[in-house]
């Protein structure tokens, strides 16, 4: 369905029926409809860190261009129109590997074209330290390196456009300053700076924190830490995995209050073992990893995660019963507000590129969304 599509559904916000007109790539129009409908109307799902899926993994040293094709539709049929492939720390010519092999695929397919609005580099600069390091190997965490940047998107066509680093790295100031004036978004994560640390970074550019909460110490000074610094600062939207394993429902309902929804995104950071079916499987980064019926991704016979095991539409009615929000709200913190890291923040509105997600509430309020059918610039890719 491309030219002339009409799509009736709800707003989440007003319950009022909506009728959106598409014409070309765009919506072109829209109306009051005197219809009742079940489905309510949302932009795509916008997710700025997805490390795999269905058994996909982007960091996969065989990683081909139509997995990533694959991927990008096995996301789809799951509401996201947007996302950022994420690749993390690994030796220099494994993550220019992964990042080439992700713009063959943008460039071969179309709908990757449209879906991949860029490329989210965590690390390779993180914390060396052992729980803020999280699972990013040791052995290939290295201060950051402009030139090793460069080097990045020359084998991706300028792809790149989010980078995670921990601030408390050697030269680290310089290179957020480098980055960010070429347009690239800079996050702080996997770190163990100081407060002070986190000020000088903000005020050299970094603008995000990465699924902030997660990546640190298990045990921090009381005041000041980098939590509470990031936390403080109107400079930094901080990014949430709220899958009801990262966060408490309590830390992520004071987060939010903290930071406030406009400064608030939603993210999955699912990995290739999310979508699977429930058990144990051998990983290159964890060894055996335990695979839950409720998407908990852990180290098997240990506390300790290792990933995410739920894509971002599932996350949303965890949100909602955490911090007390209504359906509106999460879709704000999962479509326009991630939507200006990578500019497709319009939303449903009038001359807007037409990503939409058509999707029922189930009966079981706390059940994940169902999704309807979802475009992609105005072409229906899902189901």
């Amino acid at each position: 369905m491309t030219d002339g599509a009409e799509i009736l559904g709800s707003d989440p916000a007003t319950g009022e029926s909506l009728r959106l007109i598409v014409e070309d790539r765009a919506i072109a129009a829209i109306e009051p409809a005197a219809e009742d409908t079940d489905a309510f109307l949302a932009p795509g799902l916008i997710d700025l860190q997805v490390n795999g899926y269905g058994g996909i993994d982007l960091n996969d040293a065989d990683l081909t261009p139509d997995a990533v094709s694959d991927l990008c539709r096995s996301l789809a049929t799951l509401g996201v129109t947007t996302f950022l492939p994420t690749v993390i720390t690994a030796p220099e010519d494994r993550i220019i590997g992964a990042l080439g092999r992700i713009a063959a695929a943008r460039a071969a397919d179309p709908l990757a074209a449209e879906m991949i609005a860029g490329i989210h580099v965590e690390g390779p600069s993180v914390s060396p330290e052992d729980g803020p390091r999280g699972a990013h190997p040791l052995e290939f965490v290295r201060p950051p390196s402009i030139e090793e940047f460069d080097r990045w998107q020359a084998a991706c066509d300028g792809l790149v456009a989010m980078v995670t680093l921990a601030p408390e790295h050697d030269g680290a100031l310089t290179y957020i300053d480098a980055v960010s004036q070429r347009g690239v978004h800079v996050a702080i994560g996997h770190s163990g700076a100081s407060a002070d640390q986190i000020h000088a970074a903000v005020a050299e550019g970094a603008r995000l924190s990465t699924h902030l909460g997660n990546g640190a110490a298990a045990t921090l000074p009381r005041h000041p830490n980098l939590i509470w610094a990031q936390l403080a600062s109107d400079m930094l939207t901080a990014t949430f995995i709220a899958d009801g394993h990262h966060l408490p429902a309590d830390t992520f309902a004071a987060m939010l209050r903290a930071k406030g929804l406009d400064k608030a995104v939603l993210v999955s950071d699912s990995v290739a073992l999310a979508g699977l079916p429930a058990g144990v499987y051998e990983q290159p980064i964890g060894g055996k990893v335990e695979l839950s019926e409720d998407g908990r991704v852990s180290l098997a016979g240990t506390p300790y995660l290792a990933g995410a095991g739920l894509p971002l539409i599932n996350t949303l009615p965890i949100a909602m019963r955490m911090a007390g929000l209504d359906l509106a709200s999460v879709l704000r913190m999962a479509t326009t507000n991630p939507g200006r890291f990578v500019g497709r923040s319009e939303g449903l509105k009038t001359g807007a590129r037409a990503d939409i997600l058509r999707f029922r509430r189930p009966y079981d309020p706390q059940g994940p969304l169902d999704v309807v059918d979802v475009w992609s610039a105005g072409r229906r890719v899902a189901p």
